[in-house]
């Protein structure tokens, strides 16, 4: 069985890419070849700047010959039916067989397919894979149609037999031959070398200074690193992503490291460390005793006669000007922080906007301030330093440091707010608001920092939900979905007791959206000049009647009809009995909507995010619609101690076997209340017990109910799952010995009522009726 080996050649194609070009490849030929017939037993790719590599060993040498029969229409079908069966089946109509069937005679097509050799079908394969290569960027170049990632040079394509022959496949793509032909390192060994095999080219091009394997390139340049940094007494700032993107640049990688001009060593390390990965590609080296970054770490791709001196003096030369201008940030920040206590940037913000339906930034920082201070006290945060907090955790959006790195933001928000010489809790927030950014990001745990994050999250989502800007599928332009679950992460891991449904609706409150949840076209004041008119008021006024509404949070329309009507007879309007309907439709979508489809709507968003994040533990689905159909669902940490007590009590014997009692008891006592047309909830007599196990069920429910109350109380949901789980043998007792629907009409509903009971008692922890099965 023979082996293949595929290599496309090409300019240097972006290190991002290469990963994913290499997988595709991968796929699209073995999806391709295995389709035609042709099987394979082990396939590898690799990628290096300038190639894309593809081995399979154990190929099929030819397709396996196919014979397929294919029943067509009767034989006296018409005419033009036999002839479209022919077509279709690509027989002549003297090749098709007669056969009995069950409804008679009908034509049979017998179909032979004679396998095809590998070289053919891979060739047909290889050249539809590039010719439509799911490339995210590519180009055309000179006369051709061909378009790749960057001008393809050459084409290996070759087939090793089993007695170590080489075949080159027979292909050509726009001109460009296949061959057994490839190239070394672009300037250490460029020139052309035939291979034979796979082994064969990975040791030729390893003589020819270029490393196949990416994993290989990173581990290489990580060890050399880490023992360069080692000679030194440093350390290597670890960063994966920029480790797999060096590796991606270099075909044969030789480190270098170099030394860090004095003049910068004093800048924070966060800043010479991004100014150095972001535009030079460098790792960062820090010296371990005092944590500043003294070094630098690059990677060349090539190897010299000076041994790297001139490659190091040039890279020293341009980093020197990158950190002379990081530098330069730096110091005009520290003035504006430290002199004007970063008041320009707020004022700055005040012209800069967040997004044209929910008003700049200074805007949107009034809103989370207000709500920081309000949140604060829940979180045990001081109030006043929650605020203080809020005002300037985003001041450094203006500075000259953030725009030149945005991925900086909030950390030098801490650097700043410390010049400043504001209290140590504010500079905290300012780098710790943004968390958690993603699902292993760390939570803030400081309580102002929590009060400041929760308000920025809650006035991002209520923001986009009041003027519809929710997730639709996999599309999430704002972050919604992070926002959503930071909320849930900041509430859970550290244990507060939040009723969201508050905090939501207070976020929505107009008083902090200045008005966007009116309406799409305008706050509350367009609307009160549109509506003026109609009832010949000024509209200043009634604008304030429209803000007082939406303050209220009025729960229907005929309490909030009766509030206008009220309001306009005070001020004199015309029709305040029989007031306009138009003026009604401008305000009720604004109002009643709001509070009762947006407000919930995001809750629910909220509870979905949290299925989610609480699936990931390994609760089950059904654990988690029972805890959220209970009441105080909106405190999620009240939620999630209640799903957790129960999966852990679902995983034992008793709590399993449980449930199913209950749904049994549940089902007859549903059963009998729609058949009877009364509710059996009128407590049951224990004096009308006729058995022992009747009694025995009696004592069980009392006890567990006497139990699972105070533990209900005190949030003990381990102690009142346990204790209902208690209830299981007495249950199961009960549905042996005894028969629910006796034709004794007294006891019949004595023992539906006992049925209640249970369901009762059981329905306190949790919904069990949403459990599967």
């Amino acid at each position: 069985m023979p082996d293949l080996l595929i290599e496309l050649f090409s300019e240097e194609i972006p290190a991002r890419m290469q990963a994913r070009a290499a997988e595709d490849l991968k796929k699209r030929v073995t999806d391709g070849l295995v389709e035609a017939g042709l099987t394979y037993a082990h396939a590898g790719a690799f990628a290096t700047p300038r190639r894309l590599t593809l081995t399979l060993e154990g190929l099929l040498a030819r397709s396996p010959d196919m014979r397929e029969e294919r029943k067509g229409p009767k034989v006296d079908a018409p005419e033009k039916a036999i002839e479209g069966f022919c077509r279709g089946a690509g027989v002549a109509r003297a090749d098709l067989e007669e056969r009995d069937d069950k409804k008679g005679r009908v034509f049979f097509a017998v179909i032979e397919k004679p396998g095809r050799p590998a070289a053919e079908i891979v060739a047909e394969v290889l050249e539809d894979t590039i010719r439509n290569f799911p490339w995210p960027k590519s180009m055309r170049w000179g006369s051709g149609s061909l378009r790749w990632v960057r001008p393809l040079h050459r084409i290996l394509c070759i087939l090793m037999g089993d007695a170590g022959e080489a075949e080159v496949v027979p292909l050509d793509v726009d001109g460009i031959r296949a061959g057994d032909v490839t190239e070394g390192h672009r300037f250490m060994a460029p020139e052309p070398f035939s291979v034979t095999s796979f082994e064969d080219y990975t040791a030729k091009l390893k003589r020819a200074k270029v490393v196949l394997d990416a994993n290989e390139r990173a581990e290489t340049i990580w060890n050399d690193a880490t023992n360069a940094a080692f000679a030194a007494g440093m350390e290597v700032v670890a960063d994966p992503g920029l480790l797999a993107e060096v590796a991606g640049l270099v075909e044969w990688p030789v480190v270098l490291m170099g030394q860090i001009d004095a003049a910068f060593l004093d800048l924070p390390p966060e800043v010479l460390q991004t100014s150095m990965k972001e535009h030079q590609k460098f790792f960062s080296v820090k010296n371990p005793k005092t944590g500043r970054i003294e070094r630098f770490v690059t990677v060349a791709n090539r190897e010299t006669a000076d041994h790297g001196r001139t490659i190091l003096a040039g890279n020293q030369k341009v980093l020197a000007a990158r950190l002379a201008d990081a530098k330069f940030f730096w110091e005009n920040d520290l003035r504006v922080a430290r002199d004007d206590k970063m008041q320009p940037w707020l004022t700055q913000l005040e012209n800069v906007t967040f997004h044209n339906k929910l008003g700049s930034q200074k805007t949107r920082i009034d809103r989370i301030a207000a709500l920081a201070r309000e949140i604060a006290p829940e979180v045990g945060a001081d109030a006043d330093l929650a605020e203080q907090a809020a005002r300037v955790a985003k001041a450094d959006l203006s500075s000259e440091m953030v725009y030149e790195f945005p991925e900086l933001q909030g950390l030098m928000g801490r650097y700043y707010s410390d010049a400043a010489g504001l209290p140590a809790e504010v500079a905290a927030a300012c780098e710790e608001h943004y968390a958690p950014l993603g699902p292993s990001d760390a939570v803030p745990t400081g309580p102002v920092s929590v009060a400041v994050a929760l308000a920025d999250k809650l006035d991002t989502l209520a923001g986009f939900w009041a003027i519809d800007e929710k997730p639709t599928g996999s599309k999430d332009p704002f972050a919604l979905r992070r926002a959503a679950l930071g909320v849930i992460r900041l509430v859970l891991e550290n244990g507060l007791t939040l009723r969201l449904s508050h905090w939501i609706k207070r976020a929505f409150d107009p008083t902090s959206l200045q008005g966007v949840a009116a309406d799409k076209r305008g706050t509350v004041e367009d609307w009160a000049e549109v509506a003026a008119p109609f009832l010949e008021v000024d509209w200043e006024p009634l604008a304030q009647v429209f803000h007082d509404a939406l303050a209220r949070h009025f729960d229907d329309r005929a309490a909030l009809e009766d509030f206008f009507r009220e309001r306009l007879k005070a001020m004199g309007a015309r029709n305040a009995d029989k007031w306009n309907k138009t003026v009604f439709v401008l305000v009720y979508f604004t109002i009643i909507e709001r509070d009762t489809i947006t407000a919930p709507d995001l809750l629910a968003f909220v509870h979905d995010r949290l299925k989610v994040y609480l699936k990931g533990e390994g609760i089950r689905h059904d654990v988690i619609d029972a805890s959220l159909a209970m009441q105080g669902s909106d405190d999620i940490t009240l939620l999630v101690k209640r799903a957790r007590a129960l999966q852990e009590v679902l995983e034992t014997e008793d709590g399993e076997n449980l449930v199913q009692g209950f749904k049994r008891a549940n089902n007859i006592l549903t059963q009998a209340e729609e058949k009877d047309g009364v509710e059996y909830s009128f407590g049951a007599n224990p004096k009308l017990a006729e058995t022992d196990a009747e009694r025995a069920l009696f004592a069980a429910l009392e006890a567990a109910d006497a139990r699972i109350r105070p533990a209900m109380q005190a949030e003990d949901f381990p102690a009142a799952m346990a204790a209902m789980a208690e209830i299981r043998p007495a249950l199961d007792a009960f549905f042996e010995a005894v028969q629910v629907n006796t034709d004794n009409d007294i006891v019949r509903r004595n023992r539906l009522n006992m049925l209640s009971q249970i369901r009762t008692t059981c329905l306190q922890v949790a919904d069990l009726t949403r459990l599967d099965g």
